[in-house]
């Protein structure tokens, strides 16, 4: 197996095919605390990216960053919570006027729709609190298990699954820890190989390795830590 992560320096990048590939379940297990080790010394203490004060500013930034980014839902939030600073505010929204308020995150008239009705469905049935289970949650208009993992594991410490965005999905895939598209699919993998205690923190810290590091285009392997545990076919080695 590889040697010690070398991070925050740039160096030559190992060939896939110089990348030794575990064969043995004991292989497989060494490599990938090596991994977690790397994102642990990368991003000890991420957050979540999206701003909010508690559970239900968090699951409507959620629902708003449904193919947006984080920097731009960021933006909109302030305004919009200072104008719905409740639940029972944002029940009683007009959809029109919602959907001006969110315009810019894309997809503004469905995602108006998600959040009052999220709204009327926590006022209704969970006397305005956002609920604590994640077969509670999927029952709240916009929140699919991304959202609802996401709400649980930042807003309550509950770690009931592992969030798969684009991100996750793609990183977990050139790290060889899946070979499924479908983001269920990807989550049962993770939830099999980590250890619990990581479901939470692994997202986050994959999310910003993701963006900064580990990027859709171009990945920056010469400057990622991870490189000598990595044997994907689409490193860039110059």
């Amino acid at each position: 197996m590889a040697e010690a992560l070398n991070a925050n320096k740039v160096h030559p990048v190992t060939p896939p095919k110089k990348v030794p590939k575990p064969k043995t379940a004991a292989e497989r297990k060494a490599r990938l605390d090596k991994i977690l080790a790397g994102l642990d010394k990368l991003y000890p203490n991420v957050t979540c990216a999206l701003h909010h004060s508690n559970a239900w500013e968090l699951l409507a930034a959620t629902i708003l960053s449904a193919q947006c980014t984080d920097e731009r839902v960021n933006k909109v939030t302030p305004g919009l919570f200072k104008k719905y600073p409740t639940v029972a505010a944002m029940a009683a929204a007009s959809q029109d006027e919602l959907a001006q308020d969110i315009r810019s995150t894309g997809f503004f008239n469905n995602k108006a729709k998600s959040l009052i009705g999220a709204a009327k469905k926590i006022m209704a049935d969970y006397k305005g609190e956002v609920p604590k289970s994640m077969d509670e949650l999927l029952l709240v208009p916009g929140a699919a298990r991304k959202t609802s993992n996401v709400v649980l594991g930042v807003a309550f410490g509950i770690a009931s699954g592992v969030v798969v965005d684009t991100h996750v999905q793609r990183i977990t895939q050139r790290l060889d820890l899946t070979k499924n598209e479908e983001p269920v699919k990807i989550e049962q993998d993770l939830i099999k190989l980590l250890p619990q205690d990581h479901w939470i923190q692994f997202s986050h810290q994959v999310i910003h390795f993701g963006r900064g590091i580990c990027v859709a285009r171009k990945p920056k392997c010469g400057e990622c830590p991870l490189d000598p545990l990595c044997y994907s076919a689409d490193k860039v080695l110059a």
